[in-house]
């Protein structure tokens, strides 16, 4: 069986510099590198990874925590994520939360003994979370991706969500909509939704009307029509709706085509996230486009200059309104579920 040593004679170096190429390869000139790496693969020999960690105190590990792989977001962050940490000679340990606060505190707990050189958590509620709480008698360095910075103490890698609650609503408003509701999951689930939602109310209140109560569904990406139903009756209904992410709005829009109203004549419906599918459907979905890869990508390289101990305070990644055919003008119509 092929050794270091064995790899160092045939690639005519030192044993410690064959070993530093496989621990620090950016601390040794590239040509050799290449002449180590190949008469490592000539002897098919593998450093040990185990004893690496172990010697340097460091598992070249990073914890990642996001609510569900459900959601295409979280997917294409974990992607560029996966692509950037393995530049860096470091990999990933995903789990999700459900949106569970509790379950979020087990997994923080399993990381750590894993003993993760960082942490990248997406957590139910930044400012009133219990395990973020708990991380401050820890080491450890921990970032956030999508919550809102804020009370939190903690860096975080995202857009401004409550900017682009409002810009949602400004291009309802500039439609000529003035009857503008938001649909969101369980609100207490998700600060960046509860932060939307302040969006939408400051730009109807600039707009000099008045805003209406997030209408809330059981889950965070299924909606149930009935829920809305109320606001959809009756002399004050709604001409358009907000969703706060992607997944919601394309459930919505499929339940209320379903029931026999159309998208947008009846009801103008927009999203929040920018995912592919979006794009694909009939009407295609308009919504505020995050940079889903970018923030994944901007994590790795902060929490890593986090872990070489550098002080970061990312400033918020840009939105951008991406026009859909789920949007239109108001139109002039009875109750859609109302009586003639």
């Amino acid at each position: 069986m092929s050794d270091l040593l064995s790899v160092a004679k045939l690639a005519g170096v030192s044993r410690a510099t064959a070993a530093r190429a496989f621990s620090s390869p950016d601390l040794v000139r590239p040509a050799t590198r290449e002449k180590i790496f190949n008469a490592a693969q000539q002897l098919s020999f593998r450093p040990n990874k185990v004893a690496q960690q172990l010697r340097s105190q460091a598992t070249q590990m990073i914890g990642v925590m996001v609510p569900s792989l459900d959601n295409p977001v979280f997917a294409e962050q974990l992607q560029a994520m996966e692509v950037a940490a393995r530049a860096s000679s470091y990999s990933l340990l995903v789990t999700t939360s459900e949106y569970s606060p509790s379950r979020e505190e087990e997994i923080v707990e399993e990381m750590l003994r894993q003993r993760v050189d960082g942490l990248v958590l997406t957590v139910a509620d930044a400012g009133n979370s219990a395990v973020l709480e708990k991380l401050r008698l820890e080491n450890t360095p921990c970032l956030l991706v999508y919550n809102p910075p804020g009370n939190s103490g903690y860096a975080s890698i995202g857009v401004d969500n409550n900017a682009a609650g409002a810009d949602a609503t400004r291009h309802l408003l500039t439609l000529g909509h003035e009857r503008i509701g938001m649909v969101a999951g369980p609100l207490l689930q998700s600060d960046r939704a509860q932060q939307r939602y302040e969006g939408y109310r400051h730009a109807m209140r600039d707009a000099g009307f008045k805003p209406r109560p997030v209408v809330e569904m059981n889950r965070h990406t299924q909606a149930d029509l009935a829920s809305l139903t109320p606001e959809l009756n009756g002399p004050d209904f709604l001409t358009a709706v907000i969703c706060t992410n992607d997944l919601l709005a394309i459930s919505l829009m499929g339940e209320l085509q379903r029931a026999g109203f159309s998208v947008p004549g009846d009801l103008s419906v927009m999203g929040f996230d920018g995912i592919a599918l979006g794009k694909h459907l009939y009407p295609s979905l308009c919504t505020i486009e995050q940079p889903r890869a970018e923030i994944g990508r901007t994590a790795v390289q902060t929490l890593l200059a986090m872990i070489r101990g550098e002080s970061c305070t990312p400033a918020p990644l840009p939105h951008a309104l991406r026009q859909g055919e789920s949007v239109g003008i108001p139109t002039f119509r009875k109750s859609m579920l109302g009586t003639s």
